[in-house]
């Protein structure tokens, strides 16, 4: 074989890794890995800082059953994201045609395939730390398939559902640590209603894509006006734990982060009355976005001492 001939051999192989790497982004676009990486982020985090601040840094990062659970949890979000991806395959064509695009490079038997194969490796990690973990994992990957298939199509339900269902991994760290504390129900109680803004701020992002798959969902039964209301209900319930969160010596330097929220609210409501596009609705969604992940990052605020001590005493 000439030189020539070794050339021409080795093309498909190029074509074959190209194609495998681009599948491979298709694939984190699905299971939205940014997403997956923030709520690993925040598991660590608040077991660190909320759960457990009096325990040992090095006893934390190196516990084996906490992994397991950040496993568990990575498999069963990113299939939860494959199960939805599929089922709204249709809706996101026409609200999100780029990324609908970029999804489609992986075939949907593939993706069902993965699925499958996420769900039995995160109840298996689960078991790994106890039957009652592998049984949490199993009914939160059936509530997950629930949500998928039937109860998005609904107002209410679609809307507590998925509020809850974002939650939850964070009350598998919360169960495990046994850590019962006022402030942390007050933070739950904070990030349910910013999820549940997140949720209703998507719903007027996509009414176009919601209408041709008939999901009844809160903007298209009651309209626009009445989910703007309701976004601002939530936004002045939002601000009760924040108020409360406020007096609490616990959070430390967290506080700030609370006084941020407090002022960012004011300037959401105004533009939020103002928005008429899906553009002002996308805008306002990547605002609840930022709050959300700027809350995660400040979970290291609650007591820049304890960091500097874990640190030198790990």
């Amino acid at each position: 074989m000439d030189a020539s001939d070794k050339g021409l051999s080795k093309k498909p192989k190029s074509k074959k890794s190209y194609s495998l790497f681009f599948k491979f982004l298709s694939l984190l676009s699905v299971v939205r890995g940014y997403n997956i990486a923030l709520i690993v982020l925040a598991q660590y985090l608040a077991a660190i800082f909320i759960f457990s601040p009096d325990l040992p840094l090095k006893s934390i990062i190196f516990n084996l059953d906490l992994y397991f659970l950040v496993l568990a949890t990575i498999c069963v979000i990113a299939s939860g994201y494959i199960i939805n991806n599929f089922y709204d395959s249709k809706k996101d064509r026409i609200n999100k045609p780029i990324k609908s695009k970029i999804d489609s490079l992986v075939s949907q038997k593939i993706k069902l395939q993965i699925y499958f194969f996420l769900n039995f490796v995160g109840v298996l990690f689960g078991l790994l730390v106890s039957w009652r973990a592998a049984l949490f994992f199993a009914v939160y990957i059936f509530l997950i398939w629930l949500y998928s298939h039937k109860l998005k199509k609904y107002p209410l339900t679609g809307l507590f559902s998925a509020s809850i269902l974002s939650i939850l991994p964070f009350f598998a760290i919360f169960i495990y640590y046994k850590n019962f504390s006022e402030v942390i129900f007050i933070h739950a109680a904070f990030l349910f209603f910013v999820l549940m803004i997140r949720e209703l701020l998507k719903d007027l992002e996509n009414i176009k894509g919601d209408i041709v798959q008939d999901y009844q969902t809160i903007p298209i039964k009651y309209g626009e006006y009445f989910t703007k209301a309701l976004i601002t209900l939530l936004v002045l319930l939002t601000m009760n734990p924040v108020y409360f969160l406020w007096g609490y010596p616990e959070i430390g330097m967290m506080k700030y982060y609370f006084y941020l929220v407090g002022i960012i609210f004011v300037f959401f409501l105004f533009f939020l009355w103002k928005a008429n596009s899906k553009r002002d609705y996308v805008i306002l969604h990547n605002v609840i976005k930022l709050v959300i992940l700027v809350g995660v990052l400040s979970i290291l605020l609650i007591d820049t001492s304890v960091i500097i001590k874990r640190i030198i005493n790990v």
